[in-house]
């Protein structure tokens, strides 16, 4: 079994690592520590290889489709919490937990004590920069006050659902009609990560990515994106002494991050540029709602250094913040969105009660759909979009179930595990089942449950402001595509998820259309005046 293991995880090392990098890395790391690396720890716990420590283990998994089964099946076997070791070298070493005490210990009780910490940022620097995503202290406080009060107010949220319905009408369901008139197939989450995209550009900047425009185009920013947080990715699993140099003398992966991400920078400093010339050309930005015109319009709060409250926010704080608001929305909610699909194929029961659900809420007001929303939130159990998470402890600490903590070492919590919890969820945790989220009346009630065992939209201090934007876009997509058509996944596929910080299908979703003969329209107009590049008539 072991030899498999190895075979399985060189197979997929070679996938995403470059055989120069791997031997190097062999070479060094077997001389410094080899001799003094142990096999295994206790009963249960995964093996730890001399000098790679995990890594061989967890690449096999992710090689064969499992890793999400794998972890959830190891955390049970070890009471939902068990210590980890990655490359020599590589700075990662800490717990892995699915605890929900353990969670809510990190993410509330000892809040200050696990930040994201240098590791994090170091790796997420050159894309998103300072950006709330990646930020620490002050300047993490300022940004989520600045978010909280734009993303929350009504203003806001009401340009987001007219963007989020025009997007749907003219957009998507055109595309959508002419596949299934055609009888073609579509990789349904491409379609739906270029329609987050969409959205979000509008939400964020006030501009069109044109991504869903005629024959689904390459859109350089989208690509450039896409590509700089891929390989910001690899950071987190090759050892700094061999992509730090890299970095330095600006050379393959490492070089491609930069050109990547350079053009995600610049394509935001143009808008931000444009922005600031209409700003001192008409003299203010009460027409648009998107998040870069409020917040330009707006002073910053006293704990944001950068500029005084006469100055408004600097240019970079509104790149870097708005890059970091479309990383957190194209890609969990699209993603969310395909396995929700997926799921629903295979369960004809739950499509039915949620066709029931669109038609008496007369098809429009995604608000009083209780089922949907049920439903959504029982997919994003099974299929978090955001699989683990971790943070770093800035000093010594004991987590609720006994497991030390040393300063410097990271707890990853396991999202993906924590939904599969048989203690957590009974007996029936592998089954889709939205009835779990509902009252005997029918109505949503997932508020009742712990945040700290459902922490798909994070929890404590750092819950997701945008948690209402995203169940907005996605119930809103969710019964457009339903009320209208029958979604066959295509057979014969390989479903299983890739190696990202988002859980995408590794190889995308082919589906195929079919109009229903009885459909739903949704309703609710939309303002003419809430253009989809920016204008705004909502005051």
């Amino acid at each position: 079994m072991a030899r498999e293991l190895v075979a399985m995880a060189l197979r997929f090392l070679r996938e995403y690592v470059r055989a120069s990098d791997l031997g190097v890395a062999a070479a060094v790391l077997f001389v410094c520590s080899a001799a003094r690396s142990r096999l295994s720890s206790r009963p249960g716990e995964p093996m730890l290889w001399p000098v790679v420590g995990i890594i061989p283990t967890l690449f096999a998994h992710l090689a064969i489709g499992d890793v999400y089964d794998w972890g959830a099946a190891v955390l049970s076997r070890c009471r939902g919490t068990f210590p980890y070791r990655g490359t020599w070298g590589g700075g990662s070493s800490g717990v892995i937990t699915s605890v929900p005490a353990n969670v809510e210990h990190v993410l509330k009780a000892n809040f200050d004590n696990y930040p994201k910490g240098p590791y994090y940022r170091e790796r997420f620097a050159e894309l998103l920069g300072d950006g709330i995503f990646n930020a620490d202290g002050d300047s993490w406080r300022a940004q989520r006050k600045a978010a909280s009060a734009e993303m929350h107010s009504a203003r806001f949220l009401q340009f987001s659902a007219a963007t989020i319905q025009r997007l749907v009408r003219g957009r998507l369901v055109p595309l959508l009609e002419t596949l299934s008139e055609r009888g073609h197939s579509v990789d349904l989450q491409d379609v739906l990560l270029r329609f987050a995209f969409d959205n979000i550009c509008a939400a964020a900047f006030g501009v069109e990515a044109g991504c869903l425009a005629d024959g689904l185009p390459d859109v350089p920013f989208a690509r450039a994106f896409e590509r700089a947080t891929e390989l910001s990715l690899t950071r987190f699993y090759t050892p700094p002494f061999i992509w730090k140099p890299k970095r330095l003398l600006g050379v393959g992966s490492e070089r491609a991050l930069v050109d990547a991400a350079r053009a995600v920078r610049e394509f935001a400093e143009r808008t931000v540029a444009d922005r600031r010339a209409e700003l001192r050309k008409v003299g203010d930005l009460a027409g648009r709602c998107d998040l870069l015109s409020r917040l330009m319009s707006s002073s910053p709060p006293p704990a944001d250094a950068d500029a005084g409250p006469a100055a408004g926010y600097s240019d970079e704080f509104l790149r870097d913040f708005c890059i970091s608001f479309i990383l957190a929305g194209r890609d969990t909610s699209s993603v969310a969105l395909t396995w929700f699909f997926w799921l629903l194929a295979s369960h004809p029961d739950v499509e039915a009660r949620v066709l029931d659900d669109i038609a008496r809420s007369g098809g429009g007001d995604v608000g009083a759909m209780d089922y949907l929303h049920a439903a959504l939130t029982e997919s994003m159990r099974l299929y978090p979009p955001v699989p683990v998470d971790f943070k770093e402890a800035l000093e010594d600490d004991v987590l609720p179930d006994g497991t030390p903590v040393r300063a410097r070492q990271r707890v990853i919590y396991f999202t993906c595990a924590m939904g599969r919890d048989k203690a957590t969820w009974g007996p029936d945790c592998l089954m889709f089942r939205p009835e779990r989220w509902l009252n005997k009346s029918g109505a949503f009630a997932g508020g009742a449950e712990s945040p700290y065992k459902y922490v798909v939209f994070n929890a404590g201090p750092r819950l997701c402001v945008g948690k209402r934007f995203a169940y907005t876009q996605m119930k809103t997509v969710a019964a457009a595509v339903l009320a209208r058509f029958r979604v066959e996944v295509v057979p014969g596929q390989e479903v299983k998820p890739k190696l990202n910080t988002t859980l995408y299908m590794k190889n995308g979703l082919m589906v195929r259309f079919v109009a229903r003969e009885q459909r739903h329209e949704l309703g609710h107009p939309v303002p003419a005046a809430a253009d989809l590049a920016g204008g705004c008539s909502l005051h």
